[in-house]
């Protein structure tokens, strides 16, 4: 078993306790603890795995639960108090619930910090029955769940040093809802076959065979994530066990997922032999394995062969058009693909460079030599060039045209292939072609459901447009899929929150990203926007000092005039906050 791993990260933190529970345990001690373990089984505990929380703790008649979402927090919260005020026949339950959202410490299965302490300290003060959330989590909810909170006011509570603003509902104040709204009832319940594929051990005793078996890896992941009944987590979290000696379930609870695929790869000239086990997380029992000894020329059936495999060991019903898209080859030549995943390998690399951008282009130029069909070769070449663009490595003057050329080559060819579409929507948003964009995110993300980059970027679209808050949702269910990714989205999702006029759950987003990236510029200058707008003068100020120290060459200005909002009063906000700082850029 792994040893626990302490770490912090951003949370929705729901305290829940029992009114009146001493008082019931004086009069009935064991009838009250019959209807509460009752209440925990059939109202309680369901309500939360529905909505993808996780029960951290039972203290007596207090409940704390984690999720990865404020929405999904809150959504939770009113499920269970509207399920007590209708049981039939009573249960003689009711609850306070607090709901918070905020830095927490992950010490293995437990957690603290601000973030628990101030839930904890909501619930107290919610009316029997009701909900009493913090300011910032009814910013981040707005009108994304069917009730309306009401302003309680500036609460000062024990072992908290700052005043809180809190937001109340009960049902008796919304007779209209009883029950959830459309949107809300049809909400898929969080029971979705999930996976995580760790990476392959290169089992050929020869370490420049990596390339091959992340490349494996890569593809099988990829293949998964074309059905839409299953939930893939994304090669760059499940890649953060590479090397690293770790229990299933420790991936499982890490991750938020059903089941594990583990396994190897041993290539030895055009032969291969790959392992596959899948695992259930929850027990560490074996649900499938399987063997191959193939020749190199049938990777791509053995790879077929293992995803159908999966998908049928979860009982995930498989779509005419995703049982085509899997079994899809992309290629004839093994010589070709050899060249792509090594390209590949490169450009999803964290270090992106002159020497990186060359080796792409000579991998993948000699890869279209001997497949001129391989669309994948050509989006890469359209990625690549995209990058040179944007980082002017080479001073090549028209990056941005031999970008768009080999990325309209790979969609040409390969109009099912979804990473083609991706490159596609990269360029369209660097050209500020913003509905462009939109379509090309929508064509991807039809073809891989999973596609958790073009999930975040679809976000980032919507927030350009000037719909932050429809870009909220796909930015949340990008960091679910790929955990490893949060800090980038984190600065999207303060960066949706800004213009969108919500300040203080901006400021808590831009915070959450400095902390998780330490070195950030672009988050730095957006928070003093945000505490501009929120008068926190003196932080604003404390920010900027920082912000030069790490980077002296950091123009806000410039920032501002780089990010392509369809409406120009977006970045006239943005830069407002700033002004509001009293600082000069």
């Amino acid at each position: 078993m792994a040893e626990n791993r302490t770490h912090r990260r951003l949370a929705a933190i729901l305290a829940a306790d029992v009114v009146g529970y001493s008082r019931m345990m004086g009069a009935d001690e064991s009838g009250t603890l019959t209807a509460l373990k009752r209440h925990r089984e059939t109202v309680f505990g369901p309500a939360v795995a529905r909505h993808g929380g996780r029960v951290v703790k039972l203290i007596g008649d207090g409940t704390l639960v984690e999720f990865g979402s404020v929405v999904d927090a809150v959504e939770c919260a009113l499920a269970i108090q509207r399920a007590i005020r209708d049981e039939a026949p009573p249960s003689g339950i009711a609850l306070r619930i607090g709901v918070n959202l905020g830095d927490v410490i992950i010490d293995g299965d437990d957690i603290y910090g601000d973030g628990v302490n101030v839930a904890a300290r909501l619930e107290p003060l919610a009316e029997p029955g009701g909900i009493c959330v913090a300011s910032i989590v009814s910013e981040s909810v707005g009108n994304r769940v069917d009730v309306a909170f009401k302003d309680g006011g500036e609460v000062a509570v024990k072992n908290i040093d700052r005043p809180i603003r809190v937001w109340k509902w009960h049902p008796d104040d919304n007779p209209g809802s009883a029950s959830p709204a459309p949107a809300a009832a049809m909400r898929a319940p969080n029971e979705q076959p999930s996976i995580a594929v760790l990476p392959f051990d290169n089992m050929s005793g020869d370490p420049e065979q990596e390339y091959f078996t992340d490349g494996i890896t890569e593809d099988i992941i990829t293949d998964l994530s074309k059905v839409g009944g299953l939930m893939v987590i994304a090669r760059n979290s499940s890649f953060a066990y590479k090397r690293k000696s770790v229990d299933v379930r420790t991936v499982g609870r890490e991750l938020g997922v059903r089941s594990v695929l583990e396994g190897s790869i041993r290539r030895a000239g055009n032969r291969i032999r790959i392992t596959a086990q899948l695992i259930d997380a929850a027990t560490g029992a074996h649900v499938w394995a399987e063997r191959y000894d193939r020749d190199l020329t049938d990777i791509f059936a053995v790879q077929d062969e293992v995803t159908r495999h999966i998908v049928d060991a979860l009982k995930v019903k498989l779509t005419p058009g995703e049982a085509a898209r899997i079994a899809d080859i992309p290629t004839h030549s093994p010589a070709a693909h050899d060249l792509f995943l090594r390209a590949r390998e490169l450009l999803l690399a964290p270090k992106k460079d002159r020497e990186m951008f060359e080796q792409v282009v000579d991998l993948l130029t000699r890869c279209i030599e001997l497949d001129p069909n391989y669309a994948e070769a050509y989006s890469g070449l359209g990625m690549a060039y995209n990058f040179e663009f944007q980082n002017r490595w080479s001073g090549i003057p028209d990056a941005l045209d031999l970008a768009a050329h080999f990325t309209a080559l790979g969609t040409e060819k390969g109009p099912t292939v979804p990473y083609a579409h991706f490159v596609a929507t990269v360029l369209a948003i660097w050209k500020k072609d913003l509905d462009g964009a939109r379509q090309e995110s929508k064509t991807a993300l039809a073809l891989n459901p999973n596609y958790a980059e073009a999930i975040g970027t679809h976000g980032l679209i919507e927030i350009y447009s000037g719909n932050p808050l429809s870009g909220i949702p796909f930015l949340e269910r990008a960091i679910r899929l790929d955990p490893a990714f949060t800090h980038q989205c984190m600065h999207f999702l303060g960066t949706a929150y800004l213009v969108a006029g919500k300040h203080e759950a901006a400021a808590a987003s831009f915070r959450e990203r400095i902390r998780l990236s330490p070195e950030t510029d672009l988050s730095r200058g957006l928070l003093i926007s945000a505490l501009g707008h929120l008068g926190e003068i003196d932080e604003a100020r404390r920010v900027w000092t920082e912000l030069k120290r790490v980077s002296p060459g950091y123009s806000f200005a410039s920032h501002v005039a780089r990010l392509p909002f369809r409406n120009p009063a977006d970045g006239e906000n943005i830069a407002e906050g700033f002004a509001r700082a009293g600082l000069r850029d």
